[in-house]
């Protein structure tokens, strides 16, 4: 239900949004070459994507269809999308429904909302308004629902259930019709909230370090390091949970002495860091295609739609677009909440390789389905998570050596290394700001500078 106390004043703050936001806040860029276009948009240049890697143009062309302008247009336009995004979603409150990208190059941004009064302040941002009958908070609620509900039962019959933010609704994915209606009736939850795909298909994990190399757990396993990383003095690399467990040795895609699993949560999360010996140097690098390499400026979390892609020691690079973000999958050996899906093939080997938009980092990969000859889906798991939980920092094109602070929310100031939810305020130098995108923050990143992740208050 809609509160509607205080609409006036709200409609006038929103209505002043719209027309001041847009002064800062340029259209979307055009897919053809245009000598005569403008500058990038702040946007655009504070996540690195008017300077795009030809790895990334390139694989962007390939896996997506795209001409060369349309790949680079669809960066800067995914850029921009996600500070509009961010910024309606703050105004809009517990109206907000979600917010996606669509079109060759992301020309397209679509943001929700629960109230047909919302509509001009959403056009005035350029973006096109979707009315609904569902917040995303309470779609959220009810997917929480059927998190518990996994818990006490099994899932084998309903490997994945996720929001589907353009449908507005829940979605169960089951190998029959009836046990996904067994399961929505166990978690309590209207039927007619949920939508049910039945399919025969079951998620696996893809276990069989530069980002996107292969290492070895125990002498075994392999699989793919995600992304360089610090804390304190220690360097290592984010990679997934189901790889190792605390206090397993790695070695290196050169077999030689690599590190030590430091911490790892699976299942539940997906999600782990090995801290490497003094051999081992953390980079900025993610492997991309033929020797090429792809340098990640930060951890901006992509909207649905964005394109995505991803390094692994089996299938190499690869590139898709992201579906459903806090989606829920039950694999044989458990079930993990929080990962991303897309439409990026992977395959076994190629477990904990980095997925970049742009050139910011998004997860590493926890599992999927098919394989990259006929296609497929994977999940991955978000990379700002698991920088939060560990007190980890990312190691970026511009070096950061701070500790992050502790993630527990006492804190109200800004501080390089923490990880800042969308929604977020935080008090800088006397000012009120609130996070735009999701992000973890950088030196070069403080509130009063970047527009594209903080709205001032």
């Amino acid at each position: 239900m809609v509160h509607r106390h205080g609409r006036p004043a709200r409609r006038v703050a929103l209505a002043a949004l719209g027309a001041l936001a847009l002064a800062a806040l340029p259209s979307t860029v055009s897919a053809e070459p245009d000598p005569t276009a403008g500058t990038p948009s702040g946007a655009a240049r504070t996540l690195g994507a008017d300077r795009p890697s030809a790895a990334m143009l390139e694989a962007l062309r390939r896996d997506l269809g795209l001409t060369s302008p349309q790949a680079s247009a669809r960066l800067a336009n995914e850029a921009e999308a996600g500070t509009r995004a961010g910024v309606l979603r703050n105004a809009l409150g517990d109206r907000f429904a979600g917010a996606w990208v669509r079109g060759a190059a992301s020309e397209e941004l679509s943001v929700a909302t629960t109230d047909s009064q919302d509509v001009a302040a959403i056009e005035a941002q350029g973006a096109k308004a979707v009315v609904v009958t569902r917040a995303l908070a309470g779609l959220r609620g009810t997917k929480e629902e059927l998190d518990a509900a996994a818990a006490t039962r099994d899932t084998a019959g309903t490997p994945l259930w996720y929001v589907d933010v353009p449908a507005n609704r829940l979605v169960v994915q089951a190998r029959t019709m009836s046990a996904g209606a067994a399961f929505v009736k166990a978690a309590g939850v209207d039927d007619q909230d949920v939508t049910i795909l039945v399919s025969t298909v079951r998620p696996r994990l893809l276990q069989d370090i530069t980002g996107g190399d292969a290492y070895y757990i125990n002498d075994t396993a392999r699989c793919s390091v995600g992304f360089s990383v610090t804390k304190d003095a220690r360097q290592g690399f984010a990679t997934a949970g189901h790889c190792g467990n605390r206090g397993d040795t790695t070695t290196g895609f050169d077999q030689t002495a690599q590190g030590t699993f430091q911490d790892s949560v699976f299942p539940g999360r997906d999600m782990a860091w090995v801290g490497t010996n003094d051999t081992w140097t953390a980079t900025p690098d993610v492997k991309a295609q033929d020797g090429q390499e792809v340098q990640v400026t930060g951890s901006v979390e992509a909207l649905v739609g964005a394109s995505v892609c991803r390094s692994g020691s089996t299938t190499g690079w690869h590139c898709g677009t992201i579906q459903q973000h806090d989606a829920s999958v039950s694999y044989a050996e458990g079930t993990v909440d929080g990962v991303t899906r897309t439409t990026v093939c992977a395959e076994p080997g190629d477990s904990g390789g980095p997925y970049v938009a742009g050139s910011q980092a998004q997860g590493v990969t926890s599992g999927g389905s098919g394989d990259c000859t006929r296609g497929g889906t994977t999940f991955y798991q978000p990379v700002n998570p698991i920088l939060a939980d560990f007190g980890l920092t990312l190691t970026t094109e511009l070096a950061q050596t701070a500790t992050p602070d502790p993630q527990d929310g006492a804190e109200d100031g800004w501080a390089v290394g923490r990880v800042y939810p969308a929604g977020a305020t935080v008090t800088r130098d006397g000012v009120r700001y609130q996070c735009l995108q999701t992000h973890q923050a950088q030196s070069t990143w403080a509130p009063a500078g970047t527009p594209a992740l903080w709205q001032r208050l």
